[in-house]
Formats: C-alpha cells, structure tokens, sequence
C-alpha cells in the first residue's frame, strides 16, 4: 500500500513540476530576431570562418546589427551578396579585396590515397560530416556533402588534401544575377 501511495506522490510531483516548467518556457521565451533567421538562411552553411566570425549564425547576427559587411562570404560567392543586398534593401557591395575575403569557385576536398595515413585529423575538423574513414584506415570526401570551406587542409599532418574545382555541367550551373552598368550623368 505504501509503495503505491509513494508511487501516485512521485506522479502527482513529475506533473506539477511539468506544468512548471511547460508555464516558465511559455512566460519567459525570448524571442529571437526573425531577420537573422532569414539571414542565416541565405548563407552557405559551411561554417567555415572565412567571413571572420565561427559559423554562418554568429555572422548572421553581425549582419543584422550592422557590425559587418554583407560581402564577406567567399563559399557563398557574389550571388549570396545579391541574395543578402536583396534581402536586407541594400546595395550589392562587391568582395572586400583588402578583407582578404574573395570570391572562389566551388571547390570541393579530395583526398590523394595513396598518401592519406589515416590519422582522422580531417575527419574531426569538417564540419559537415563530408569525409568517413576510420582511424588507420583510407579517408575519402562525399562529393556531395563537402562544402569547400577548407577547414580540413591545415590539421592534415601529410598534406594529402587538394581543392579541386568542381566543373560547371547541368547539375552544377545556376542563374547568375545580370551586371548592371549605370550611367553617370553629367
């Protein structure tokens, strides 16, 4: 009897400190910033760092608050910049050459085998989970998974990693926006 009344008092308090908690995350929910969701959405993914920032969200939010440049992400390229520039009611600002961020082909990481040692060192540096292999073992990138963000070049001890370019076919290519000249008048 008692271990049925201690069992109906531990079920009786799992539901009131569940209600608890479902009302404290309801009252106090922050909210956050829809643009920055809009802008991360746009962004590559790759969280690669070559913007300056750790990941697409840390600059998403900077772009928001105006503390960074929308042309700083060389994986996302000058159609990412258009993509941000129409999103955000800006002017599209060409790549900062003096930032060091500059636009590059899509490239993605292919590992050369016959020198790879299997020492998983890129394995734990990717991270979008493109390259399996095991400790020991040979290494290999998913093509379709690898983001070109390079992160995987520099922890590895034999420099067995090469970038290549990834041709354009019909799987690859995509609209690019139109150049547009204006005229000065004057």
């Amino acid at each position: 009897m008692s271990f049925l009344l201690a069992l109906a008092l531990m079920a009786g308090l799992a539901v009131l400190l569940g209600a608890v908690l479902g009302w404290a995350a309801i009252k106090f929910k922050v909210d956050e910033d829809p643009l920055v969701d809009k802008i991360d959405a746009v962004l590559p993914q790759t969280q690669c760092g070559q913007c300056g920032y750790p990941g697409c969200k840390p600059y998403a939010t900077a772009i928001a608050n105006d503390e960074a440049p929308i042309n700083q992400c060389p994986p996302g390229g000058t159609d990412g910049i258009h993509k941000l520039a129409e999103l955000l009611g800006k002017e599209f600002i060409p790549f900062d050459d003096g930032g060091g961020a500059a636009e590059k082909p899509r490239a993605v990481a292919v590992i050369r085998e016959d020198v790879c040692i299997g020492c998983t060192l890129c394995i734990q540096a990717c991270p979008v989970d493109a390259i399996v292999g095991a400790a020991k073992q040979l290494h290999t990138v998913i093509e379709s998974e690898c983001t070109g963000c390079e992160l995987c070049i520099a922890p590895c001890p034999v420099d067995c990693i090469d970038m290549v370019v990834v041709g354009e076919n019909v799987n690859t290519w995509k609209w690019r926006y139109p150049v547009i000249q204006l005229k000065q008048v004057g």
